[in-house]
């Protein structure tokens, strides 16, 4: 995460060397995800509050370099999601997550005031899914390998840092020629079905508890903790659905300041908003 600060602060101090095309960027919103403990494809049920920072440089009048950071947290609990409720598993993670992208107004906001605009990109986030113990005590749970990560037919332990590939959209709106704000709805795509800890199937709990340990056991299948208590499955029986891997969203509003105040260059004509028209 070090090393994602120092990039954004590298991006912030070359976008001051030509100020008065670049917007500093602070969102806040929501993070959720979809996944095997989330089945919809969006909602706002599970949803925490996100925030982030970031910078636009101004290529074109229509046309947006990107630079982000976010952080926000997913959840998801099968008593929540019912879909799954005998299996009584839940997770929780601290998402971050560093973005570079770009941006397309559908109409010139200098002229218009107000637009739709398109986002897209690539991203590299960090999580760490967790979940509560019966006495209320955080488990990591990548170490145990509840799926016979490290052993079992060659499944091996997921990593915490991943790619992703967002898109989606939104509304920007021109309040005057030096700030601008916008709501948009995020998509994340993902290369990993591991967010929320589940992904394949259940390994014989024999097995499981020989070669990753007792902690292991109780958090691959938590249905022996309602009553009446629930048998662990036997091995093989599918615990996720490997053939989808998990999404995550961000969804919320931007405020975009113009760094340097008011763009000049000569022009002295602006648009219906009062910003500047450009003549570059």
């Amino acid at each position: 995460m070090k090393k994602l600060f120092f990039c954004l602060a590298l991006l912030l101090s070359t976008a001051f060397t030509k100020a008065q095309r670049t917007y500093f960027t602070v969102f806040a919103g929501v993070s959720n995800y979809q996944g095997d403990l989330q089945p919809k494809k969006f909602t706002f049920e599970q949803a925490h509050f996100a925030g982030g920072i970031g910078i636009a440089y101004e290529i074109t009048d229509q046309l947006y370099a990107t630079a982000n950071i976010k952080i926000g947290k997913l959840s998801g609990d099968d008593k929540i999601a019912s879909k799954n409720s005998l299996r009584n598993l839940k997770f929780s993670t601290p998402l971050t997550e560093f973005q570079l992208g770009l941006e397309y107004d559908l109409l010139n906001l200098n002229e218009q005031g107000v637009t739709p605009y398109l986002l897209g990109g690539i991203a590299v986030f960090h999580f760490n899914p967790s979940a509560l113990d019966t006495l209320g005590n955080k488990v990591y749970l990548q170490p145990l390998g509840t799926e016979g990560q490290g052993f079992y037919k060659g499944r091996t332990k997921y990593n915490l840092t991943q790619f992703s590939i967002p898109f989606g959209g939104g509304i920007k709106l021109a309040l005057n020629e030096n700030l601008r704000i916008s709501f948009e709805i995020g998509f994340r795509k993902t290369f990993t079905d591991y967010i929320d800890d589940v992904s394949t199937s259940y390994v014989d709990q024999g097995l499981l508890l020989a070669n990753n340990g007792r902690r292991a056991v109780d958090f691959a299948f938590r249905g022996d903790e309602l009553k009446p208590r629930l048998i662990y499955p036997a091995d093989g029986t599918r615990r996720g659905n490997p053939t989808s891997k998990d999404w995550y969203y961000f969804s919320g509003l931007s405020v975009n300041f113009r760094l340097g105040g008011t763009q000049g260059g000569g022009n002295s004509g602006k648009s219906r908003t009062g910003c500047p028209v450009n003549v570059y």
